[in-house]
């Protein structure tokens, strides 16, 4: 085999691996069904049996017909949680009156402290449409694994311990599917124009 032969079928090799590439880029974005089986795209949510700050059971089925927005986090939080619960409350602020027709779900990953009792202490800083959510140890691993949360308990030197956790805000639509992580590095009143598009 001569060197240019060489040379062109190499090109060739090289051509159709280019071509193989553009078209799964192009079946990506043509068939949207296909992003199913990327795992970064994967199925987020799930049905969930919890209990809120007032001691009444609530499942995802509560939410049904109306968007909602889901944090997990804990009431001993240092920063994170007060923070993102801060800017969640001033969007539901500006949304006036639509907020009544949007959920805002606060998920504990600290069932052992978390009682409804201390949740309800915890929210009462916050916007009032927030309902906090906790359960057993088993119920919230459920919850946080169809959410792709992660969790974990660290203890500290003090004999005490914190968690660590995802600190993502997941907006849900009408139908209890995942759109996308909810941007809250913006003006509010932006983010709840933004939340406006799926009531």
């Amino acid at each position: 085999m001569s060197a240019r032969t060489t040379r062109l079928l190499l090109l060739l090799a090289a051509f159709l691996a280019g071509l193989g590439t553009i078209f799964a880029i192009v079946l990506l974005v043509v068939r949207p069904e296909t992003a199913a089986m990327v795992p970064s795209a994967a199925a987020i949510g799930g049905p969930f049996r919890l209990v809120d700050q007032n001691g009444q059971a609530v499942t995802d089925r509560d939410f049904k017909g109306e968007p909602y927005v889901v944090f997990f986090g804990f009431t001993h939080c240092p920063d994170v949680c007060p923070t993102t619960l801060m800017e969640l409350s001033d969007v539901l602020d500006k949304l006036g009156p639509d907020a009544a027709r949007i959920g805002a779900l606060f998920i504990t990953v600290d069932p052992e402290r978390d009682t409804p009792a201390e949740l309800k202490d915890y929210l009462s800083s916050f916007n009032p449409r927030f309902k906090g959510l906790t359960g057993d140890l088993a119920a919230i691993a459920q919850v946080a694994k169809s959410y792709r949360v992660y969790m974990k308990k660290v203890p500290l030197d003090n004999g005490d311990y914190t968690m660590d956790h995802t600190a993502l805000v997941y907006l849900m639509d009408k139908n209890g599917k995942f759109v996308a992580p909810f941007n809250l590095k913006r003006r509010p009143e932006d983010a709840a124009a933004d939340l406006r598009r799926y009531l």
